[in-house]
């Protein structure tokens, strides 16, 4: 039997409290909540989702998915220069 494997796409899952709520400032970058990387967008978005529930008493709070593999494969984001390997 063969085995699919599926693409590596990964996802960051980040948040912390916006200075402004229509803008996307940080009141202090070091205190970001670095909730992790996933596998896939399903599972960020679980995390993002239930980080975004648990904060829902702060209005100041976001959190983001960061498409990783985007950053890792520049022709999928055309504008951008490609990471430098070494």
């Amino acid at each position: 039997m063969t085995q699919t494997t599926l693409p590596q796409l990964p996802h960051l899952v980040f948040g912390g409290e916006l200075v402004r709520l229509d803008g996307t400032e940080f009141r202090d970058l070091s205190k970001l909540d670095i909730v992790g990387i996933f596998p896939n967008y399903a599972t960020a978005h679980a995390a993002w989702k239930a980080k975004a529930q648990a904060t829902v008493d702060n209005a100041h709070m976001r959190y983001f998915i960061v498409h990783l593999h985007r950053f890792l494969d520049p022709a999928a984001m055309p504008g951008v220069a490609p990471i430098e390997r070494g």
